[in-house]
């Protein structure tokens, strides 16, 4: 598979999370969602596309070594993200979002991660 089809999904959801908190003196997410809802959605977007190019796009690349890796990745792009929030008008860093942001790539993660390891195991049974 090529890089980009791998990699692509990642930049994306990283440049349409910078694009959100770029945008100065937001008060209300679409559908009225709290602000942690917002951030564990995507984070946990961003979760699961980091598994997947971490993973070589292989099932069998889903190890929790690659979990945690991915965690920590999209948990630091959080707190880069909230650094650039401390220059956008009518915005600020806030070390809660950073935890919503640790808990949807963590959720996304470990949930993808425990599906592949059931289903392998039940494919295994048959």
């Amino acid at each position: 598979m090529s890089r980009l089809r791998l990699w692509g999904p990642v930049w994306l959801q990283m440049a349409l999370i910078f694009i959100a908190s770029s945008i100065p003196n937001l008060t209300q997410l679409p559908g009225h969602m709290s602000d942690k809802t917002g951030h564990g959605i995507g984070y946990g977007l961003l979760g699961l596309v980091l598994l997947r190019a971490f993973a070589g796009a292989r099932k069998s690349g889903v190890t929790l070594r690659i979990v945690l890796l991915t965690i920590v990745c999209a948990t630091a792009y959080g707190v880069s993200d909230e650094f650039h929030q401390r220059f956008v008008p009518g915005r600020t860093a806030d070390v809660h979002d950073v935890a919503a942001d640790a808990i949807g790539a963590s959720i996304a993660a470990l949930g993808a991660w425990a599906i592949l390891k059931t289903t392998a195991v039940n494919a295994r049974r048959l």
